[in-house]
């Protein structure tokens, strides 16, 4: 073959290789930075699910986009200083797991970053977004809350003779707040009340959680980030006190909590990891309704329900997703 043909061969070729290598170039420099309040099974769930979902969608980490992800590792300042690092950054977006997560990333960012949260209750109440159908700003993402009627019908059912419910949470966090609203509301039309106990972090849980001993028939744990970083303290004071313990999210149960209704928080973060991919495909926050599951799963810890002093008939049983024994 001629010289010269084989030289405009690998003008052409090489012109062609050039913009290929830039593309993957430019798809590589997206970021995505990622960050959760505390680490917890359910958190732990939710962010695995999100990374997932990425991937899925084509956004691969270390490939085709790079993941920074930081624990604040249950500090509110550690996740404030997080939340000002990333808004420096400038990432292509940021994904936060949990209220104070969330809120932090939404000050520090000051509306120039789009945010999608993950697992957060309340985003109404905790002014994130407009409404779920209507984010109406530069945030949007999954929500947990949970129809509670349904919840203390559980409690009603499992332990009958319970009229006094412990709930301990943070009342720093302004979707917990929200919730022990709802629950109260919820629990007057079963004739039930509420007794509070709060913690401010995870090292004061326990301590919360003995001071419902002698005044609360039941436990009920809500979503709640800081609660639910210590559940097995809880679940100590509820088998020490026969206190039955319900929680919010199936993955206390797993833990030891007794029985929850609540939602696979694996789904719940790759519902989010499927809204993130969009923002990063160019959709706008504001765009995206909030999303949330529309299935609730029965857990029941049988090993735990005994040591609380609570039977479980066949029936509950068998009517569970799951049932640990051990």
């Amino acid at each position: 073959m001629d010289r010269r043909i084989v030289l405009l061969h690998a003008l052409a070729l090489s012109a062609f290789l050039v913009p290929l290598a830039t593309n993957v170039a430019t798809a590589a420099d997206k970021t995505v930075a990622l960050t959760y309040i505390v680490e917890h099974p359910a958190i732990d769930a939710a962010r695995k699910g999100i990374i997932d979902a990425l991937a899925d969608a084509g956004f691969v980490d270390g490939k085709t986009i790079t993941l920074d992800v930081a624990s604040a590792q249950g500090s509110m300042p550690t996740q404030t200083q997080i939340a000002k690092t990333f808004a420096g950054k400038a990432p292509d977006l940021i994904v936060a797991i949990s209220t104070p997560s969330a809120q932090a990333c939404q000050a520090a960012a000051k509306g120039a970053i789009p945010i999608v949260f993950s697992a957060v209750t309340d985003p109404v109440a905790a002014k994130l977004v407009k409404s779920f159908s209507q984010p109406d700003g530069t945030l949007t993402g999954t929500s947990d809350k949970q129809p509670l009627n349904l919840t203390f019908e559980l409690i009603r059912k499992l332990t009958p003779t319970a009229t006094k419910v412990g709930v301990l949470y943070n009342a720093g966090e302004t979707n917990s707040v929200a919730q022990v609203a709802d629950m109260k509301a919820e629990a007057a039309k079963l004739g039930m009340s509420i007794v509070e106990a709060t913690a401010a972090q995870s090292a004061a849980v326990p301590d919360a959680a003995r001071s419902l001993v002698g005044k609360a028939d039941a436990i009920l744990l809500p979503t709640d980030s800081t609660i639910v970083s210590a559940v097995e303290s809880v679940v100590k004071v509820g088998v020490d006190g026969k206190i039955p313990v319900y929680a919010s999210d199936t993955n206390s149960v797993e833990r030891g909590a007794m029985a929850a209704l609540g939602f696979n928080y694996y789904k719940l973060g790759r519902l989010t990891g499927e809204i993130a991919a969009k923002v990063l495909n160019g959709a706008k926050p504001a765009d995206i309704p909030v999303g949330t599951l529309d299935s609730e799963d029965l857990y029941l810890n049988s090993a735990s329900a005994k040591k609380m002093g609570v039977s479980l008939s066949e029936t509950v049983t068998q009517a569970a997703a799951k049932v640990i024994a051990q």
